[in-house]
């Protein structure tokens, strides 16, 4: 049998990873949408801290057992990154409360065109005529899929703005210091994830009684109830894990435009496992575009010239240090 290329072993990587991002995403979501609907656990940001909480433990053990290495990563770029990743919950769940459906969906697109702008802005990304048509295409396809009614005011607005654009930052910044600093996914969240869990659980309860007007602490915490909040923290350990494994080998533009294939996904189960709310028309007319799209990005973007750094305005030794970064890439953590 011939021997596998260092090329294939990387496809089967970024697949596996992808994958693994796919699998822990929907299944929070399914999750949690039992815990809130069904069981009445409206408390999304603290939800999140004990994610994040969860997530920390991991590290620890992980670190106690050897497989986690010292690293370093300075005390401003830490708080940098939390500040982009807190404001992006807390902005995410305010424009979901102060929007309609519609316009939190358009606010959602809107992540990839500012994701592509950081990136030309930030690492001199040049992209070429058929990956940018690739993106406007899942753009419109998902469009399609999601976006109802559209009713928008000056807070919820403000509310988007901020979410979108600290999102777009806190997810360039996984990129950006994985290849900076040398750190592993398992490496950057032992970092962060203790970070998010201490600020979101102290931010968390306060938020959610602004939002719901109720008390997390005044919750019936039943068997099943603690038994669905665990699952979702356990879920949440490989969604966190995922998401910096996905974009430490790719980018947060590809990561926003994959990413999308989660929503039509999340619409296919919720046509299995809720019948009432159904698929139109109009609906799979979106998914078919969208995954077209995907596609096409996917082909575009891996030709060459399709998405490249322009390496005239960067120095010698930055170009030399990115080559590293890159080879560094392809010994990253596999899920």
């Amino acid at each position: 049998m011939a021997p596998v290329s260092k090329a294939d072993k990387k496809t089967a990587a970024d697949a596996g990873a992808w994958m693994f991002n796919v699998v822990t995403s929907v299944g929070i979501i399914i999750v949690n949408k039992a815990l809130m609907a069904t069981y009445g656990y409206s408390f999304a940001t603290t939800l999140t801290g004990l994610h994040f909480a969860f997530t920390t433990l991991m590290t620890i053990v992980l670190r106690c057992l050897g497989y986690i290495q010292p690293s370093h990563l300075p005390f401003t770029e830490l708080l940098r990154f939390v500040f982009f990743a807190n404001f992006s919950i807390v902005g995410m769940n305010v424009s979901l409360m102060w929007n309609s459906v519609g316009f939190y969906q358009i606010a959602k697109l809107s992540m990839i065109p500012v994701s592509c702008l950081l990136e030309m802005v930030l690492d001199k990304i040049r992209y070429s005529r058929d990956t940018k048509l690739s993106i406007g295409l899942v753009l419109v396809g998902v469009g399609v899929c999601t976006v109802t009614d559209v009713s928008v005011n000056s807070k919820g607005f403000l509310a988007a703005f901020v979410a979108v654009w600290s999102t777009s930052l806190q997810q360039y910044y996984v990129h950006y210091l994985q290849r900076k600093y040398s750190l592993s996914s398992f490496n950057l969240l032992g970092h962060t994830a203790p970070a998010q869990a201490a600020t979101l659980l102290v931010v968390g309860p306060f938020l959610d009684y602004w939002l719901t007007e109720k008390r997390v602490d005044m919750y019936d915490y039943n068997l099943v109830s603690v038994l669905f909040i665990t699952l979702s923290c356990t879920i949440a350990i490989g969604t966190n894990l995922s998401q910096f494994i996905c974009i430490g080998r790719f980018t947060a533009v590809s990561f926003q435009v994959l990413g999308h294939m989660k929503t039509i996904l999340v619409l296919v189960m919720g046509f299995f496992f809720f019948g009432r709310e159904g698929l139109n028309l109009h609906v799979v007319i979106g998914m078919v575009i969208a995954v077209l799209g995907m596609i096409w990005y996917g082909n575009a973007s891996s030709k060459p010239g399709g998405k490249e750094r322009r390496s005239y305005s960067l120095p010698t030794t930055r170009q030399q240090k990115l080559g590293a970064a890159s080879d560094s890439d392809d010994n990253e953590d596999k899920a």
